[in-house]
């Protein structure tokens, strides 16, 4: 049965006053006492209430009429019923001093890392605590869906440790710049390296004036390193001068990172950041969405273990669609970290081998992209 999700007071008023009835509808993660009389006065059938505040008799009502009431979960410092992604404001901004970087303790992303840390990672012991963060997870993925939905998602894979100041970050930055100048949706792991440099390309999608680039460039420079105490404070200098919430400039992209790797905070520049507690949920996921092909720029194990991953799935064809993988770094990947031979003779026979790349410019890679996306995955 479907159902009409809403996610917002806003959504919930606009409902009411076209006169449509609030029965087959999911409300997520809603303070809804205000709007009491407006749900005793109708029917709820089939109706679901995840984690929203309800007046008792709003309850009463719900429950007499055969709704699904899932209550508030407390003692956590995330929302479980999300119905949103998260923005690089409510993650980090929000709460972060500049000039002290021992404020990223207050941000929301440093408390919610705390708190998965202080209750066994990935092995809470509290059944709780673990339905929890299955919830949080499932709410990201729905909002994360519902953001990309009639996109065309590339991902860019690649080093965490990757410098600000290096070659590399560079080339992914301009390469990730002209995607997004292409209608592409710019999506990474969300971390630092590689992935930062994607967002903050997208970010500068259209930008005309390099200086102001060079300049961005120049501040983020100055603490290369994700291990650097200053990382952080140069990624919010550079995002609130550049690119913070209040400006329309760049274009959209879509962060995945997750608190598994807490210590690496997720990169400031995308404007949408889907952060899990499952890492496994976030990797499968992540390539799953890049219909129209991934990028694997220079990267160790991490990337290593994404590329065969990506391979599995277009060997098996695992969401009915076969996208591109192209290896950016010729050298790199034939010699360095020689995994395109071996690739090549995995695709071999295999209709996805024409679609194994190996490419050193970035305009190559760019021209692979669309004409795969022009040619609508045949």
């Amino acid at each position: 049965m479907h159902h009409t999700e809403i996610e917002s007071l806003d959504e919930l008023e606009a409902r009411v006053k076209s006169g449509k009835a609030l029965s087959n509808c999911v409300f997520q993660g809603l303070d809804l006492c205000d709007w009491t009389e407006v749900l005793v006065s109708g029917s709820l059938r089939q109706s679901v209430f995840l984690g929203c505040e309800l007046t008792d008799a709003a309850i009463r009502h719900a429950l007499s009429e055969q709704a699904l009431v899932f209550p508030r979960l407390e003692g956590v410092p995330f929302r479980p019923y999300r119905g949103r992604l998260y923005s690089p404001g409510e993650l980090l901004a929000d709460g972060y001093r500049m000039g002290e970087p021992e404020s990223y303790e207050e941000t929301l992303d440093k408390r919610v890392y705390n708190h998965f840390e202080q209750h066994g990672r990935d092995e809470a012991q509290s059944i709780v605590e673990t339905l929890a963060r299955r919830l949080h997870d499932h709410a990201i993925t729905d909002a994360m869906h519902e953001f990309i939905h009639g996109k065309s998602v590339v991902a860019i894979m690649g080093g965490h440790s990757i410098g600000r100041d290096e070659v590399e970050y560079r080339e992914v930055m301009f390469l990730a710049k002209e995607l997004a100048e292409r209608g592409f949706l710019v999506t990474s792991g969300g971390g630092p390296g590689a992935m930062e440099a994607s967002h903050l390309g997208a970010s500068f999608a259209g930008e005309e004036d390099e200086g102001r680039i060079t300049a961005a460039l120049e501040i983020l420079a100055a603490a290369p390193s994700y291990k650097d105490r200053l990382w952080l404070d140069a990624a919010v200098g550079v995002w609130r001068e550049f690119f913070d919430e209040g400006r329309k400039t760049g274009a959209e992209s879509l962060g995945i990172p997750t608190w598994l790797y807490g210590h690496e905070p997720p990169a400031i520049f995308a404007s949408h950041i889907a952060k899990y507690f499952a890492n496994s949920v976030r990797e499968e996921g992540l390539l799953a969405i890049a219909k129209h092909g991934v990028v694997f720029s220079p990267g160790s194990a991490g990337t290593i273990q994404e590329i065969f991953q990506d391979a599995t799935q277009n060997h098996y064809v695992s969401f009915g669609v076969i996208s591109p993988m192209i290896l950016f770094g010729a050298e790199y990947w034939q010699s360095k970290k020689p995994v395109y031979p071996l690739l090549a003779q995995l695709a071999a026979g295999r209709d996805y081998a024409r679609h194994l790349h190996l490419h050193d410019d970035r305009s190559e890679v760019v021209k692979t992209l669309v004409e795969f996306a022009g040619s609508e995955y045949s």
